[in-house]
């Protein structure tokens, strides 16, 4: 079923997006891009933009992921009601996200703002992870069935 790839490649990308924004806030490049969406180059990044245009497009991917992710619980007849639930959580925390990081970049990095991105974050990435959770849990089509006499 296309949902569990799918639910795991959205899961995958999201922790590496994670992990890459850990490291723009810890290195301190978190402003080396001042503008948003883009940066002042435009859509090719400059050398000295490269770590923050790496995090923004990996977080472009993911919000893609979550959204197609999303769609695909919605429609599919197998998935349970908690994971269609914990789909739509998702994807209004990936647009909630998208939102946030426009405003820490124009907050300057405020404190509150960077922590509430964090926060919203790990609902992101706790929603991603149930609705891979129930993914696989998910019959397979495949599914041999056993001979009937």
């Amino acid at each position: 079923m296309i949902l569990k790839g799918l639910s795991f490649a959205t899961l995958a990308v999201l922790f590496s997006l994670i992990f890459i924004g850990g490291y723009v806030n810890a290195s301190g490049v978190g402003l080396t891009c001042p503008d948003w969406p883009l940066c002042p180059q435009g859509v090719l990044p400059h050398q000295e933009f490269i770590i923050e245009y790496i995090h923004r497009s990996i977080a472009a991917t993911t919000g893609l992921l979550v959204i197609a992710t999303t769609i695909f619980a919605l429609k599919s007849k197998d998935a349970p009601k908690a994971m269609k639930i914990a789909s739509i959580i998702a994807a209004g925390a990936v647009v909630g996200q998208i939102i946030l990081g426009a405003i820490v970049i124009f907050e300057r990095l405020h404190a509150i703002t960077v922590t509430v991105h964090l926060g919203l974050g790990m609902v992101l990435f706790s929603m991603v992870m149930m609705t891979f959770v129930y993914a696989y849990k998910l019959p397979s089509r495949k599914a041999i069935r056993p001979l009937q006499d």
